[in-house]
C-alpha cells in the first residue's frame, strides 16, 4: 500500500533535514523539491522517495514534478536568503506572470502568491512547523541566566520596534543596546544583522564615541502580526548565538509559540557556555 506522500520545498540549513526525518517517522513518504542555490547535497541521503533539483524561478517545474510524483501536500522548510529571491532569481513564465501581478515585492506577497498558484493547481502548501511543535520555542526563561534589568528594558522596546517593522515585512530581528536601535535586519538575514551591530559597536570603541551607550547588546527576534506558519517562520539556531557571541550580544528574546528552536538543547547549551539569557514571551 502506497503511503501518504508529502512534498518538501527544501532551502538552507537544518530544518529541512527536521521536517524530513519527522515525516518520515510520521509515515510520510517525502519528495523533496530542492532549491539548487540554498539546499545542501546531504537532503540526497536522508530516504527521501526522491529528490528534485530545481532553481528559485523555476515555479512550472516544481508544479510538474510535484503532479509526477502525485503529490498534493506539501511544506516548505529552510531558508531562501531574501537578496536570492530578489536578485539571483531567474523566473519561468509562470513565477514572471506571479511578479508582475504583486502590488509589493516582500517575501510574504511572494511565497503568498506561490502558495495560491501551487494551491490552484491542487497542491496545498501547509505550515512548516506543523511536524515539529515541540521544537517552537516555550513561554519564560530558557536559559541558566535570566535577563537582567537592563535586558528586559531593551527587550521591551525591541519587540516594540520590531513588530512594527514585521507589519511591513521588513525584518524580524532588532538588535538594541540601552533602549536604542542599532541594527535592523532587512534582506541580510539575521546572523548578519547581528554582525553589523557587533561591527557598530567596536567602531564605538575604537573611536572613543558613545561613552554613555552600554555595549552589551540584546537581539529581539519577533514573528509577524498573524504569522503565516506555512512559510517564513522565524527560526533560530546554534549559528545565531555564535554570531551573537561574536558581537558581544548578551540576551535573546523570541515569540513563544512561534519561533523554532533548531537544535534546541544545543542552542540553549551554546547560550549558557556564553552567558547569553534566553527568554520567549
Amino acid at each position: 500500500m502506497q503511503m501518504t506522500r508529502l512534498g518538501l520545498i527544501a532551502g538552507n540549513g537544518k530544518f529541512p533535514f527536521l521536517v524530513l526525518d519527522a515525516a518520515r517517522a510520521q509515515g510520510y513518504d517525502v519528495v523533496v523539491a530542492a532549491i539548487k542555490e540554498e539546499a545542501s547535497a546531504e537532503i540526497e541521503s536522508r530516504g527521501a522517495v526522491s529528490v528534485h533539483w530545481l532553481s528559485l524561478g523555476e515555479l512550472s517545474k516544481l508544479i510538474d514534478t510535484f503532479k509526477a510524483e502525485s503529490v498534493t501536500r506539501a511544506v516548505m522548510a529552510g531558508q531562501v536568503k531574501h537578496k536570492q529571491i530578489f536578485s539571483s532569481i531567474k523566473p519561468d513564465w509562470r513565477l514572471a506572470k506571479l511578479l508582475l501581478s504583486l502590488g509589493t515585492r516582500n517575501t510574504d506577497s511572494l511565497l503568498g502568491g506561490v502558495a495560491k498558484v501551487l494551491a490552484d493547481e491542487g497542491i496545498v502548501l501547509e505550515n512548516s512547523t506543523a511536524l515539529l511543535e515541540p521544537l517552537l520555542a516555550k513561554a519564560g526563561v530558557l536559559s541558566k541566566r535570566a535577563p537582567s534589568a537592563e535586558e528586559l528594558k531593551n527587550i521591551e522596546y525591541g519587540r516594540a520596534v520590531g513588530r512594527r517593522l514585521a507589519e511591513h515585512d521588513i525584518g524580524q530581528t532588532v538588535v538594541i543596546a540601552e533602549a536604542a536601535c542599532v541594527a535592523v535586519e532587512a534582506m541580510e538575514g539575521t546572523d548578519a544583522a547581528i554582525e553589523r551591530a557587533g561591527l557598530l559597536m567596536r567602531s564605538l570603541d575604537s573611536a572613543g564615541e558613545a561613552s554613555t551607550l552600554s555595549r552589551a547588546l540584546t537581539v529581539v527576534k519577533v514573528a509577524k502580526p498573524g504569522q503565516d506558519m506555512r512559510f517564513d517562520v522565524p527560526v533560530v539556531g546554534v549559528t545565531t548565538i555564535e554570531a551573537m557571541a561574536r558581537a558581544g550580544a548578551s540576551c535573546l528574546a523570541l515569540d513563544a509559540g512561534r519561533c523554532l528552536l533548531l537544535d534546541g538543547e544545543a542552542v540553549i547549551r551554546a547560550a549558557d557556555l556564553a552567558g547569553i539569557a534566553v527568554c520567549a514571551d
